[in-house]
């Protein structure tokens, strides 16, 4: 899991990290800090492959894979979920989902990290790359009991499934294959998954994010494998846009946010040359414009996360080197995107 940085309903936010075993989370002591309580570390033996969603109600959704040797060969895989219904409250046990393949430990062993998206009737939904390469999901329906597992199709997909949902709830996925990105997506909140037409393009495996552009639109990022080039699309039957400047590496992180009265997408990459972050902003859903990166923190800061704080102001957490959280939070004293000093926290 890379580190996110999510805001409660009390307004604070929560930071997520994966390690060996388990998760680490830090979390503000009041809206808008400055100081904060962890790392707490929640110990899972076997847990990897760890990712969150968030629904409107601010609970946290934590879905992983949990791995537990059962004999000399053998190796069981288990979707596994946790709920954290408050900011800094202990989480609820790791409940296990299963897998596609309960018949077949051997193919349950391919299955690939999950991905997690909330609709708006506040039902979680869970995907994975199944053992043939296609996607499998897992949903709850509006009073929370899970469903079975169905196979929603597509092949020759690699690492990078991402599922987002609208402030409307509709949840969209987006999964990278061979020859195309393959799209699912609801066409209300709490409808069936609909497969809309694939996406000619080739993005790296694993750099796949998104965010709500505008009202339930949501723009998809992803780095193009034979250029590295970052690329932006949205569903409107158009080809995918380069935003151009620096070379950055691993998933873009996003956050919607108003910059000197204009709506903006909020970026934040780790430089491909300097190996320092580097953050970014331009209109909604005007990449002709363009954008220009500022470098900003320290040398092997790593995972950027981006979101607002109980006071509006954009957030960037980081993990530093040694693994601990580094925060630097937006100027409200001067214009445009300019960063307060990092905070080790």
């Amino acid at each position: 899991m890379a580190l996110r940085l999510l805001r409660g309903r009390d307004g604070r936010l929560t930071a997520f990290a994966a390690v060996p075993g388990g998760v680490t989370r830090w979390t503000e002591t009041r809206p808008g800090g400055p100081e904060w309580t962890g790392p707490r570390v929640f110990e899972t033996p076997g847990l990897d492959e760890v990712t969150v969603a968030q629904g409107r109600d601010g609970y946290i959704q934590l879905i992983g894979l949990r791995r537990k040797a059962a004999g000399a060969e053998r190796t069981d895989v288990e979707v596994v979920h946790a709920t954290q219904f408050q900011s800094g409250r202990a989480m609820t046990g790791w409940h296990s989902l299963g897998t596609p393949h309960p018949k077949d430990w051997r193919k349950a062993q391919r299955i690939g990290a999950p991905t997690a998206a909330v609709d708006g009737t506040g039902a979680a939904h869970v995907f994975v790359r199944n053992a043939g390469g296609g996607v499998s999901a897992r949903s709850q329906n509006g009073k929370g009991a899970w469903g079975p597992w169905i196979d929603l199709k597509g092949r020759e997909l690699v690492a990078g499934l991402t599922a987002t949902a609208t402030g409307e709830g509709r949840v969209e996925l987006l999964a990278p294959a061979a020859e195309a990105v393959l799209r699912w997506y609801q066409p209300e909140p709490g409808g069936a998954l609909r497969r809309a037409e694939d996406i000619p393009a080739a993005p790296r495996p694993g750099s796949v994010s998104a965010v709500e552009s505008s009202r339930d639109t949501i723009t998809h990022y992803w780095r193009d494998d034979p250029t590295g080039a970052l690329l932006a699309w949205r569903a409107e039957g158009r080809e995918p846009v380069p935003l151009g400047g620096r070379p950055g590496t691993g998933p873009v992180a996003l956050a919607h946010a108003v910059v000197d009265g204009h709506d903006c997408t909020v970026l934040a990459q780790q430089d491909n040359r300097s190996g320092r972050l580097a953050v970014a902003a331009y209109p909604c859903e005007d990449e002709a414009a363009g954008v220009w990166w500022t470098e900003t923190g320290e040398v092997g800061a790593a995972q950027p996360a981006l979101a607002l704080d109980g006071r509006g102001r954009v957030v960037l957490a980081a993990l530093g080197p040694d693994g601990g959280l580094r925060v630097a939070r937006q100027k409200t004293d001067e214009g445009g995107l300019a960063l307060r000093a990092w905070q080790r926290v």
